[in-house]
């Protein structure tokens, strides 16, 4: 037994170093324009506009399609407080989802390189950041590469991911929305592969067909074949730190570089995705729930006591995740006043509850 675990020890140690070898070769190597990938035909379908009819097997329709949901984040007091709510919904929707759901299992990848004090409330696998200053500031550059390793490394037994985020609440649900080899995404206004079709060329040569095979998605939240995120994967990752070592491209995407990366890596293996811009919402912008499945409260909700909204101005009233960068928050949070939205409504009833049920809240 023991000789067994040293072993496992020696075989995982060799393993992240090697990968770690890989990609500090290149980051400092040229992107080639050669990344692997089974070569696939263009998609007939628009999937801005409908979804492809279901053409699966009889034998796929029997079989429940799960998928697993997958979480990056660092031990920061902000990444934990918001992944600790978000599995409280996790657990809620996929304990009573039904037929139609498909959630399976759930694995937060902590990218810190250690364990810390919530490994067994929340299933996490630890993941190895990247080489000191190789991600120049940007932490977001530690997802790709987490996820390269929780794939190369986790036994994972559905057959889908979801890529989903801490800053996610999970509002009822979710079905397995990929189909027919496509993924599954939420289209962001703001990535505009065509307007900047100059600077993504460098990474996605004419030969590879045109810019509009890159989908105007992140990396998340995403549904995608397991074996289509192995391979992309890597190549994302390259393909961040590649943006990232380009003054001109870092400049254009900013703090969505690696968003960017993803819809590149994704096109390069020719997976594309159906948009559903019902996947999530965003408040304050979003403000009915609808038929949304996500609650994504990446901005600051700042009201009047009229119910009025003070965007770019402190409100009388706010939920701000940043507020909460050192300290969780409260519970019993105080609920807007009369007149907000919906989903900024929604958002705080749902903290509220997750907060007041978790054991050993910090306040």
């Amino acid at each position: 037994m023991g000789c067994g675990n040293l072993f496992f020890t020696v075989l995982i140690t060799f393993s992240v170093a090697l990968i770690t070898y890989n990609i500090i070769i290149s980051a400092n190597a040229p992107l080639k324009q050669d990344f692997p990938g089974p070569s696939r035909p263009s998609i007939k379908v628009d999937p801005l506009i409908k979804m492809p009819l279901h053409r699966s097997s009889s034998s796929e329709k029997s079989k429940k399609r799960l998928f697993h949901t997958a979480v990056t984040a660092s031990d920061s007091v902000y990444n934990t407080w918001q992944c600790r709510v978000m599995y409280y919904w996790f657990k809620k929707f996929r304990d009573g989802g039904g037929d139609e759901s498909g959630m399976g299992g759930f694995t937060r990848i902590l990218h810190s390189g250690k364990p810390d004090q919530f490994m067994d409330e929340i299933p996490t696998f630890v993941a190895q950041p990247l080489p000191a200053g190789m991600d120049q500031g940007y932490i977001v550059l530690n997802r790709p590469w987490a996820f390269v390793q929780w794939l190369q490394q986790a036994d994972i037994k559905e057959d889908y991911i979801l890529m989903s985020e801490p800053d996610h609440i999970i509002v009822k649900p979710i079905p397995n929305l990929a189909r027919d080899g496509l993924g599954a995404a939420f289209p962001f206004f703001y990535i505009e592969p065509k307007k900047y079709e100059t600077v993504l060329r460098k990474y996605f040569p004419e030969e590879k067909g045109p810019i509009t095979n890159i989908d105007p998605i992140g990396n998340s939240p995403v549904i995608v074949g397991k074996e289509f995120l192995k391979k992309i994967a890597p190549t994302w990752m390259n393909v961040s730190l590649a943006m990232k070592k380009d003054p001109e491209t870092d400049k254009a995407f900013g703090w969505v570089l690696e968003m960017y990366a993803y819809a590149v890596a994704s096109a390069l293996h020719g997976v594309r995705n159906i948009l559903y811009k019902d996947f999530m919402i965003q408040p304050p912008w979003d403000q009915e729930i609808g038929k949304t499945y996500i609650i994504h409260y990446t901005y600051g909700c700042d009201y009047t006591m009229k119910g009025e909204l003070t965007y770019g101005k402190i409100g009388e009233w706010r939920f701000d995740k940043r507020s909460y960068d050192k300290v969780a928050p409260p519970k019993n949070l105080t609920l807007p006043p009369p007149g907000v939205p919906e989903s900024v409504v929604t958002l705080v009833k749902m903290v509220n509850e997750a907060t007041a049920n978790i054991p050993n809240w910090w306040s």
